[in-house]
């Protein structure tokens, strides 16, 4: 069984910065590809930011330019850095891994913009 620990998530004022991090329980590299996403209250779970084994990276629209997904795999964690943040930002953000055919999630850490 994978354990994804998410963390960093908290209160920040609009304009301003956190940084996610997902701690796997096992090597990251073993996953064909990890994720982010976030669910907001009353809306459905959506894609935030993946990255493949093989280094390939792919954001959402509404977050491109303002995040950057990366990772350390001495530390098997993966990083979301989100910057500018607005208040639709707000959301449970979810860690993500992929081994088909299994997908692992993570409790999720609760982001929210507010001032």
């Amino acid at each position: 069984q994978v354990q994804l620990v998410e963390s960093g998530g908290g209160l920040v004022q609009p304009g301003g910065s956190l940084r996610l991090s997902c701690a796997a329980s096992r090597s990251i590299l073993s996953f064909t590809a990890m994720g982010w996403y976030r669910q907001a209250p009353g809306k459905q779970r959506e894609l935030v930011a993946t990255m493949t084994s093989g280094d390939r990276l792919a954001y959402a629209d509404s977050v491109k330019g303002r995040s950057t997904i990366s990772r350390d795999t001495g530390k098997n964690t993966v990083y979301l850095q989100m910057n500018s943040l607005k208040p639709e930002d707000t959301a449970v953000y979810y860690c993500n891994a992929n081994s088909p055919p299994y997908v692992f999630w993570g409790q999720g850490t609760q982001v929210t913009v507010s001032s």
